[in-house]
């Protein structure tokens, strides 16, 4: 049965009625003494009734506020909060034969994102290098779509001074509350069991830039253990799987063979003519990709993109009376067996 807390009305509502009750010529009116005082009694007790609300809600981990969910639920458990990571990947330069590029070569896209190389290099035969780098910042802003183009601003020697974006994924802002919540969650009701499935994903789950986990036992040999990350922005980069897989290389018991992995990207393109009312496809489409990219972003390794769900979010869209799909048209199967990790991926949208 729960406690019903009072505000201060109702506080000086009891002492009036007390203190008449003690003494029926005592004067209780609105501008009278008692009154005065037994306002601000229950304004003082109404007060220590919210403190005691607050302090019963940092009990528990899903009502503590942010600090007392790091301090007093997650910290003790081994559960730091995960800071904001930086984005990395590779970048396709281009210039003279040989020319050298050297590591920390500086570079900036037109979103204002500041990215340096993190390895020396050299113009290849075909006048081109793939290089790896990383962004100055942290945050989610730091991820770019493949193909971006971005601008030196300082091109060594020989080397041209716009390049492009080959893959640059895995920035993340700070550890979301919910996000945390879910981890202190998962850690109580799954503790750890010394090598037990849901420790892998435990461990892979705490490294800042990983978004989500996905562990499959025996599936290259009877000691075997794959665990598949995800990140924002695109695939894991090759330093964050390196990351993850060095982490669990400490954690893991004798005997395991353990191999951290990026999941294979199943791209599905949405194509097809809608049926609109009032308005037109350029202000109705930002609004169904964004309502299509939600609902991949739902998916897990192995999901069903189910194509009835498609078209009820793009018939969603006030204004969007019908969809004749082109693409996909059929549910989209991807596999997650033995030799497959396969992740579906929103593709290009394209509505007429």
């Amino acid at each position: 049965m729960s406690f019903t807390t009072l505000d201060y009305r109702q506080v000086r509502a009891n002492i009036l009625r007390d203190i008449q009750n003690a003494n029926t010529a005592a004067s209780v009116g609105s501008d009278s003494d008692f009154y005065i005082r037994a306002t601000a009694t229950g304004s003082a007790v109404e007060g220590l009734y919210e403190h005691q609300k607050w302090i019963a809600r940092q009990l528990f981990p899903d009502t503590a506020d942010i600090d007392y969910l790091e301090a007093k639920h997650a910290n003790p458990r081994g559960l730091p909060r995960k800071l904001a990571s930086a984005a990395s990947g590779t970048v396709l330069l281009q210039g003279a034969v040989n020319a050298p590029v050297p590591i920390g070569t500086q570079f900036n896209t037109n979103d204002g994102n500041s990215y340096v190389t993190t390895v020396a290099g050299v113009i290849g035969a075909g006048g081109t290098l793939n290089v790896a780098a990383q962004s100055t910042a942290t945050g989610l802003a730091t991820n770019q779509n493949v193909g971006t183009i971005f601008t030196l601003t300082n091109p060594p020697n020989g080397v041209q001074p716009q390049g492009s974006i080959v893959g640059m994924s895995g920035g993340t802002d700070i550890e979301t509350q919910a996000s945390l919540v879910a981890r202190v969650l998962f850690d109580i009701q799954m503790p750890a069991s010394g090598g037990a499935t849901h420790d892998y994903y435990t461990w892979a789950m705490s490294i800042a830039g990983v978004t989500d986990a996905y562990v499959f036992t025996q599936r290259r040999s009877a000691n075997s253990v794959d665990v598949v990350i995800e990140t924002t922005g695109g695939l894991p980069s090759a330093a964050l799987i390196a990351a993850v897989q060095a982490y669990i290389n400490t954690k893991f018991p004798p005997g395991a063979d353990v191999l951290v992995m990026a999941p294979t990207l199943v791209s599905v393109p949405v194509t097809g003519v809608t049926v609109l009312s009032g308005v037109l496809i350029a202000d109705v489409l930002p609004l169904i990709e964004a309502a299509l990219q939600n609902y991949f972003s739902s998916l897990s390794v192995g999901s069903t993109v189910r194509w009835l769900q498609i078209t009820s979010l793009i018939t969603s869209i006030p204004g969007v009376l019908d969809v004749v799909m082109t693409t996909p048209t059929s549910n989209i199967i991807t596999r997650a067996d033995n030799t497959h990790s396969e992740l579906a991926v929103l593709g290009a949208v394209n509505l007429t």
